[in-house]
Formats: C-alpha cells, sequence, structure tokens
C-alpha cells in the first residue's frame, strides 16, 4: 500500500504567518458569516493546518475579533479623522479602505451587526458615527430634528453606495468617491430644504403635489 504523502507547510516568521491567516479569515468569513465558518475551512483558505491556527488564535471568536481589529487598522491609516466625519478626504479614505480591503470592509459594516457576538460592538460603532455626522450636520441644517434625520441616514447612505460600487465591480476609481459625496450631499440637502424648495420629482412618484394645485386638470 503506498505511503500517505502530506502537503508540507511552509514555514513563515511569526507576524507574515498571522497576517496569512487574517487575510484568509476575513476572506472566509465574509463568504459564509461567523456560525457557518469553520476552522477547518479558515485553514483550508489559508493553506495551513489547524494547529497552526491554533498557535495564533484560542478561538474562532478570538479570530474574527481579530479580523475586525485588523481592518480597524487599515481603515485608520486611509482616514486621517473618524468615519463619519464626510470631509472630501475621508469619503476618499474610506472608497480606498474599501478597495483595498473588500471583504473586510463587508465584514465591519455589514456581517459583524448580524452576529449576536458582535453585535454590540457593531451598534456602538454606528452610533459614534451617527454622533460624528450630526455634529458636522447640525451647522448645515438649521431644523435639528432633520440635522439628525440626516446624520442616522448619511452614513447609511455613505456605505451602501460603496458597498454598492464594490458589486458592480469598482467602475471608475478615479470619479467614484465624488459620487458617493453627491449622494451624501443629496440626503444633507433634502434636510436643509424648506417645503418651497424641494427638487422636483417624477410626476408618477407622488411628490410635490401643491405644484399641481394651480393646473387646470
Amino acid at each position: 500500500m503506498p505511503a500517505r504523502t502530506q502537503t508540507k507547510v511552509r514555514r513563515l516568521p511569526r507576524v507574515q504567518r498571522r497576517e496569512q491567516i487574517l487575510a484568509a479569515a476575513t476572506t472566509a468569513f465574509a463568504r459564509t458569516g461567523f456560525a457557518s465558518t469553520s476552522l477547518d475551512d479558515i485553514a483550508a483558505e489559508a493553506g495551513v493546518t489547524k494547529v497552526i491556527l491554533y498557535r495564533h488564535f484560542e478561538s474562532k471568536t478570538d479570530l474574527y475579533q481579530a479580523v475586525l481589529d485588523r481592518f480597524c487598522g487599515l481603515l485608520s491609516t486611509h482616514v486621517a479623522e473618524p468615519v463619519g466625519g464626510f470631509t472630501g478626504a475621508s469619503i476618499d479614505g474610506l472608497m480606498a479602505a474599501a478597495a483595498a480591503e473588500p471583504a473586510g470592509f463587508r465584514l465591519l459594516f455589514h456581517h459583524a451587526a448580524r452576529e449576536p457576538e458582535f453585535q454590540a460592538q457593531a451598534d456602538q460603532f454606528r452610533e459614534e458615527i451617527t454622533n460624528i455626522a450630526y455634529l458636522q450636520i447640525q451647522a448645515m441644517v438649521p431644523d435639528q430634528r432633520w440635522a439628525r434625520w440626516a446624520a442616522q441616514l448619511t452614513p447609511v447612505v455613505a456605505i451602501e453606495a460603496i458597498t454598492a460600487w464594490l458589486d458592480a465591480g469598482g467602475p471608475d476609481p478615479a470619479d467614484a468617491a465624488d459620487r458617493v459625496r453627491q449622494a451624501i450631499g443629496g440626503v444633507i440637502g433634502a434636510a436643509a430644504q424648506k417645503s418651497a424648495d424641494r427638487l422636483p420629482l417624477p410626476a408618477d412618484w407622488g411628490g410635490n403635489r401643491d405644484d399641481d394645485r394651480g393646473s387646470d386638470g
């Protein structure tokens, strides 16, 4: 009977091996989620044994947290100010981080909030960026009720716009950030507008009905 052959795992420096595992775990978790991804799946993705995984991480939860921390670190290198700040530089940085690590972006901004073990952390992160957005938007929107509305909505718009851009294959990267800023500006502009200043909507949307009152019908 022929002897069983085993694929030999190439030895790497500890820091390099940890990064390899984190990159593989990011891909695996983004593909199937926390609960459905096993350490065997991650080991296979990384091309290592589960024994090697345990040399670096105590558990799957520990590894998932490290994956989130890794992307947050990447985000901080691209965004010099808090994520909720909607300056030109912050949107550029958010786009750059998403382009560099799409799976990490999805994990932090979408998947983590659906995982019971990490939902509280994700909710706190979302609350923080909403509060940061409000500090900026309240200076542009006189009615503070609408300022709060816009502050809750603009981070969602930014994150969903970038996610949709990733889903579309990352088209026109040179001007993609400008398009995201336009979407954010639309929310802030809507919050700042008085009723008389509302933009015209398509007729079948049912908006701007006051404009039709003087028509002959």
